[in-house]
Order: structure tokens, then sequence, then C-alpha cells
């Protein structure tokens, strides 16, 4: 069965350039499987993987409810690695949950609180100019790449991000995600802390990353206690600001 594809995903333009080739673990903490060592995952399996968390992360509307269990079936088909364990045990809970309580979950984890907020400058630049600016930066990484962003949202959307590093390849798609790990790991252990099933789905993009050196584990620390830099300008032509709530159906 083929995998469902994300209704908002990031378009080829014309001509598009080819694309290249219980919670496991504390905040803070790669998820590994201890005593033993993993093969890395291929290529193909590394942008099923991303595409998978760019799905799981988007909002539960009846599209992807109705596509739980192809969801489920692609998250096994994965090889065996710590990505899969964290997905596969996530996907149980989203299998099992009602519609409703999965939407109230999403909006309740991503919308109404700050420290998980799926917008990645934010951690990095908080709402400043700068964020402004890399804003656009990304925007243009795609159209370099072939690739359209989907109106009416912005470049940084998580799941955006890893549904161009799935068709982009390791080098040039992963370099936002790698750019941003800091701000990875601070959603991470903002879902630990509140015991959000999400943290799941973030434990496997965290565990095919980098880990963090203890410098950056530290600068993780300072940020979670002083939050990103703040500017109250800047922002307005670039989309509506992180506290005003995006009413969903």
């Amino acid at each position: 069965m083929k995998l469902r594809t994300w209704p908002r995903r990031l378009t080829p333009a014309a001509p598009a350039r080819p694309a290249g080739p219980a919670m496991p673990g504390r905040p803070g903490e790669p998820a590994r499987h201890a005593g033993r060592a993993l093969p890395e995952l291929s290529p193909q399996d590394r942008a099923t993987l991303l595409r998978l968390v760019s799905l799981l992360l988007q909002y539960p509307d009846p599209g992807l409810i109705a596509a739980r269990d192809e969801l489920a079936a692609a998250v096994g088909r994965l090889p065996e690695s710590a990505a899969r364990e964290s997905l596969t045990r996530f996907v149980e809970w989203f299998r099992a949950a009602e519609p409703m309580a999965l939407a109230r979950a999403y909006v309740e984890t991503f919308d109404l609180r700050r420290k998980s907020s799926l917008y990645l400058t934010y951690y990095l630049h908080g709402d400043t100019r700068r964020r402004g600016m890399a804003l656009l930066t990304l925007k243009q990484r795609y159209r370099v790449a072939g690739l359209t962003p989907p109106e009416g949202e912005l470049p940084d959307f998580l799941p955006v991000v890893c549904e161009f590093a799935a068709l982009a390849g390791p080098a040039t798609g992963e370099a936002a995600l790698r750019q941003h790990r800091k701000g990875l790991e601070l959603i991470r252990t903002a879902l630990h802390d509140g015991g959000s099933p999400y943290a799941r789905v973030l434990d496997a993009l965290c565990a095919e990353l980098p880990d963090l050196s203890e410098a950056e584990r530290a600068a993780v620390a300072d940020l979670a206690l002083a939050g990103p830099p703040a500017e109250e300008v800047g922002l307005a032509p670039f989309g509506p600001p992180l506290n005003e709530l995006e009413v969903r159906p």
C-alpha cells in the first residue's frame, strides 16, 4: 500500500531538481539501543522516516485519521532502529485514540504551549527582525532546490522542514534540521516534561540527527530558562505572531 501524501506538502516547481539520495530515554538524552550498534538507515529509509515524522506532526484532520493504519504499516517496514521503536510506540497511541481526543491533544500541545511550538526559527531568533530574514532565507532554500512551500504555512514549520529534508536528501535537505538542532531539543524536552506522546516523534527525529555537544546542551538549558530573544517588531510581513492561535476545524 502506498503511503498517503501530506495534503500541504512541498510541491515540485517546474522544472524540479532531482532529490538527493512509556518514553524511550529522558529529555536531553538520545534514544539508543543499549549494548548493540544498529546499522545506519539507507537514504531511502531515512527519507521515509522523515516523511513519517512530517506526517505525524501535522494536525490530525480526517485525511490523516483515515491513514492511521497505513502510517503504522509504513513505520513497521522501517529497519530496526531507535527511531522505529519510538515511532512504533507513538502510532500505537495514535491508532487507539479517538479523533476528537487526538485533535484536542494536538491543539493543547502545539498551539497553546509556546515552549513546544513547531516553528523552528522562533527558538533561534525569537520575535526579532533576524527571524524574518531567517524565514526568507529558508523559503529561498526551498525554491533553489526546485520546491514550492505550501501556501498559508511558514517555511520553518517543522513538518515542512522534515518534508523538505526527505525530498532533498541528507546534505541539502537536512541542513535546516542540523541548524536548528538546539530548538528541536527544546521542543523534545518540553514534550517530555508535559508527558506528551508526541515526544516519541521528536525522539525518532533526534535519534537520526547529530548528538548535542556538552556546550550545546548547556546552551539549551540556558535558553530554556531565559527564553528566545524578544523584539516586538519586524515580523508582520512574514505571518502572524505565534501568540495568535490558529483556529482549527
